[in-house]
């Protein structure tokens, strides 16, 4: 039998929910100084843009807002705009950067939906691709990422 080894995965599957105060996305938010190193592609007045460090697919960002919200209908009309003319802009250039076949957006909204910050809505843009979803992810259940997120991220930054 053949091992694929992603240990980079470990820590993220193993972590317990943080306090309000830990959430990843609160502290991103409140580190502007940083956005590099936590791959924050743009900062409007209300969301900004984000790179998925644990991505299914090279170019997989995030929109989030700058508030802990933990469900969308707790947002105000002029967050869920910016919100979603964020994503309209991701749309845009991850189709102009990586001319995909599809684009997936979604959200997750709670733990049992499946969000992996489940305190603090976000939605997920990805391209896709016609076979990205080979035998590794079927049958290996390993996602095989080609590009590096600092590749990623020098390829979007600067397109919001």
């Amino acid at each position: 039998m053949d091992i694929l080894w992603s240990p980079w995965r470990y820590s993220y599957i193993k972590s317990e929910e943080k306090p309000v105060h830990d959430c990843v996305f609160c502290g991103i938010a409140n580190s502007p100084a940083d956005d590099e190193a936590n791959f924050v592609l743009h900062r409007a007045g209300r969301n900004f843009v984000i790179l998925n460090i644990y991505p299914y697919i090279s170019g997989h960002l995030m929109v989030v807002p700058y508030r802990h919200l933990s469900l969308l209908s707790s947002s105000t009309d002029e967050e869920s705009v910016e919100h979603f003319d964020l994503v309209k802009k991701a749309e845009k250039v991850i189709g102009e950067v990586y001319q995909p076949d599809g684009i997936n957006i979604g959200m997750n909204l709670g733990k049992a939906a499946g969000a992996g910050v489940a305190g603090h809505f976000h939605a997920h843009v990805l391209p896709r691709w016609v076979g990205d979803a080979n035998f590794m992810t079927a049958i290996g259940q390993t996602r095989t990422i080609p590009e590096a997120l600092t590749d990623t991220f020098d390829k979007l930054k600067g397109r919001f």
